[in-house]
């Protein structure tokens, strides 16, 4: 199994991928790994940061970080790790930036606070994220093909106006209009 090509990597699993990572070293795996979850990931950050600037520099920094945890620790599921190493990212980055700007030094366990044991919530998350990803899938199938499209591109593509108008051809009042009432519509179905 050591030699895969590329499509047969696209048809593994994250467990037959981690494994074969581990064999291989073949940074050829994180890129897979990372094209199936920088949606997640990114939707973490963009929770926690409330910027996408900032979102999109975390991505970036938590995909590097991955590449060296990968050797050193068990990872058995691996889109509920990576979904506890974003959010501790995430923590660590607001908790630092909360330090540098207030003089106040924070107790010595401030960090087990805000970071969280991947044992005790990996189960957990991997629960509600799976539950919450089939909602939203769900929902996103409500949506008129026209605001699934806009809102796909806009979210999950990380389109900007511009280009949503040239892939689908709409005009650019009509992109507008369905993602904001695609975004809508979401949080609506999500909320029910």
């Amino acid at each position: 199994m050591l030699h895969l090509n590329r499509k047969q990597k696209n048809n593994q699993t994250d467990e037959e991928l981690l494994d074969f990572y581990l064999k291989s070293h073949d940074l050829e795996i994180i890129g897979i790994l990372y094209k199936r979850y920088a949606h997640l990931v990114y939707g973490v950050c963009l929770k926690y940061l409330k910027d996408r600037d900032d979102g999109k520099d975390a991505v970036m920094q938590i995909f590097e970080k991955i590449i060296n945890e990968l050797g050193e620790k068990e990872v058995k599921h691996f889109k509920s790790w990576i979904y506890v190493v974003a959010r501790n990212y995430c923590l660590m980055q607001l908790r630092n930036k909360k330090y540098h700007q207030s003089t106040n030094i924070e107790p010595e366990d401030s960090e087990s606070f805000f970071m969280e044991s991947e044992i005790e919530m990996n189960h957990i998350d991997e629960t509600i994220l799976n539950t919450k990803t089939d909602k939203l899938k769900n929902c996103l199938d409500q949506l008129s093909s026209e605001q699934k499209r806009c809102v796909e591109l806009f979210y999950l593509k990380e389109k900007c106006y511009k280009e949503i108008v040239a892939v689908t051809h709409f005009e650019l009042k009509k992109v507008k209009s369905y993602i904001q009432n695609g975004k809508r519509n979401l949080k609506n179905c999500m909320e029910n």
